[in-house]
């Protein structure tokens, strides 16, 4: 795409924007509208009240560990951020693939709508709010307006130069060759950080961070060295304007390639396997099929399994920190798929009910095929985060293995239930998708991470105490209650006015 082509299309975005945002937005139902103002309310408030509150309840001593910390923190931002991006490959759509075809919606369009919806994601609140929370924190209630400028203006920074980033690999991914030549990008990049760490060189890497300068803009803020200060800030702004307009480049040039792997996937050859001799086996063999062919979700799965290991691995995590990643894996598993659980069959919907198979088993096949990725992603993050971890004690173990049973229970559990009680209809073949409008996604993304934190943080108490039996217990209980609701949304699947109106929204 030429560059005054791109460049007329970033112009023409000032108006397509806001109409497109307006279609959405006529969607919704008030009750949904009204929902979506007290979210935004509700955000803008907690944002407030973080990047203010700490500033008055921080201790001082802490100052100094907590700012020497920053740079660190607010590099891993970018960075998870730019994983983000390259993952659901540049962002997320303000229109469906499907739906868009009959709208003339520009690559610059859609490249503003995937920034502006970016946002909307619970991991990147709550790092948001942790740079912000901190950095009150250690400088206090003095000029907290000046310090927290140049952070926020980070996030932003580094929220535009993730989609840059996640624009530019998925054009590499659609060319020839793509998949190969991204996997090859993927493994340099791993030998480059495995070296980084064996030889001791973190310190001096992050030394070299160009964070570095955010440190100093938050510390002239709050000292009131004003022109220093500007400086920082001034250049931040260039840098958000800089990296937006220059994102619409990338996206251009990305979504006029041909969907290669998507096509691969839909167009490909697969061998008939034997025909399996029970039911449920041959409804959890196509649900497995359902998710492997899936770009979006087989994306997502790698890389919730893979990072948050790679994390535990590099940064030597012992057992009562990593308690904490197997809620966050199995949460943010559910929300690839599991929380509007049958819109994995779309429009197949409409000839798997015809099927003369009782509903429970579609239903037991949709949970056990969720079991079984949620465990798996669990675990494999799990095992990479123990080979620096040490020897656990027993009491660890116990609580590590009964964690990740309750949670992935827990999660199934109330996914099945929301799958059930608000349907929507998603196309899962485009690698930007989503199984449930945006604002939604925020609201599931809340529950499960708020519901898992604290599981997990029961557990590692428990583990604290050196009591297995306590632990073996309270498991087998939050068990127990998890499967008394999975019991009650069976009950609710085998209703056939509620098994019709899944069907049909799902379907539409």
């Amino acid at each position: 795409m030429s560059g005054s082509t791109t460049w007329r299309e970033l112009r023409g975005a000032r108006h397509d924007l806001p109409a497109l945002l307006a279609f959405r937005r006529s969607g919704l139902t008030p009750a949904a509208r009204r929902r979506v103002r007290l979210g935004a309310a509700a955000v803008a408030v907690l944002t407030v009240v973080v990047a203010l509150v700490p500033a008055y309840v921080g201790d001082p001593a802490d100052a100094g560990n907590v700012l020497a910390l920053l740079p660190a923190a607010a590099l891993g931002f970018a960075v998870v951020a730019i994983v983000s991006a390259v993952a659901s490959a540049g962002g997320r759509e303000l229109v469906p693939r499907d739906q868009a075809v009959a709208y003339p919606v520009s690559s610059a369009v859609d490249h503003l709508g995937a920034l502006l919806m970016a946002p909307l994601n619970i991991a990147w609140l709550l790092q948001a709010w942790l740079l912000l929370g901190s950095t009150a924190w250690a400088l206090g209630p003095t000029s907290w307006w000046a310090y927290q400028l140049p952070v926020l203006l980070w996030v932003l920074v580094a929220t535009a130069l993730a989609q840059v980033v996640g624009w530019c690999v998925e054009g590499v991914r659609r060319g020839p060759r793509g998949p190969l030549v991204f996997r090859l990008g993927v493994g340099v990049l791993a030998v480059a950080g495995a070296a980084v760490v064996l030889t001791g060189s973190v310190t001096a890497a992050l030394d070299r961070s160009p964070t570095r300068l955010l440190l100093g803009g938050v510390l002239d803020g709050s000292a009131g060295r004003w022109w220093p200060w500007a400086a920082v800030v001034g250049g931040l702004v260039v840098a958000l304007a800089g990296l937006v307009v220059v994102g619409a480049w990338p996206a251009g040039w990305a979504l006029a390639r041909p969907m290669r792997e998507e096509l691969r996937l839909e167009g490909g050859r697969h061998r008939a396997r034997r025909t399996s001799r029970t039911e449920l086996g041959a409804l959890v063999r196509l649900d497995r099929a359902s998710i492997w062919r899936s770009v979006p979700l087989r994306r997502g799965t790698l890389v919730l399994a893979v990072m948050p290991g790679l994390v535990a691995l590099l940064g030597g995590l012992d057992w009562r920190t990593l308690m904490i990643l197997p809620g966050l894996v199995v949460s943010g598993g559910a929300l690839l798929f599991a929380v509007n659980a049958w819109c994995l069959d779309g429009r197949g919907m409409l000839w798997r009910e015809n099927l003369p198979v009782a509903p429970s088993t579609a239903l037991l096949a949709r949970c056990w095929v969720l079991v079984e990725l949620l465990l798996g992603a669990a675990s494999l993050t799990l095992l990479l985060g123990a080979l620096r971890a040490g020897v656990p004690t027993a009491a660890e173990l116990a609580a590590v293995v009964s964690l990740t049973a309750v949670v992935t229970l827990q999660v199934v559990a109330g996914a099945s239930r929301w799958s059930v009680q608000r349907p929507y209809a998603a196309d899962l073949r485009s690698a930007r998708a989503t199984p449930a409008p945006p604002v939604v996604m925020v609201g599931y993304s809340a529950r499960l991470a708020l519901s898992t934190t604290v599981t997990s943080l029961l557990f590692s108490t428990l583990a604290l105490l050196g009591n297995v039996a306590a632990v073996l217990l309270v498991a087998l209980l939050m068990l127990l209650w998890s499967g008394w609701r999975l019991e009650r949304v069976a009950q609710r699947w085998d209703e056939p006015v509620t098994r019709a109106r899944v069907v049909v929204t799902v379907a539409g």
